[in-house]
């Protein structure tokens, strides 16, 4: 398969800083992208510059960009309690789907 054809899949995923805050977001690259935040380098969110330590606690491979977002805005409009319970289950697409009620 020639990689102009090669589909993308993105990846939501949650870190956890020094203080116990999550954070989450959406990549294609998830080592690079954590890499990035630890790093603190200016391509990290403004959240995770600040931060000293940082554990990739949970992600999910979610496909197409789209939707992708809509499950790190779901995400992020959560309480905390309801993000620690998607950490606790590390749950997989169709139980992040159900959790989240996205169809």
């Amino acid at each position: 398969m020639n990689n102009h054809l090669k589909k993308t899949c993105w990846t939501v995923y949650i870190l956890r800083n020094e203080r116990n805050m999550l954070y989450t977001g959406v990549t294609t690259d998830i080592d690079r992208r954590v890499n990035e935040h630890k790093s603190r380098l200016s391509r990290g969110a403004r959240f995770t510059r600040a931060c000293k330590a940082l554990e990739l606690v949970y992600h999910c491979d979610i496909g197409d960009h789209g939707p992708a977002l809509k499950v790190e805005a779901k995400i992020k409009h959560l309480k905390k309690a309801r993000k620690e319970t998607i950490v606790a289950a590390g749950l997989n697409k169709t139980e992040l789907y159900d959790f989240l009620s996205l169809p």
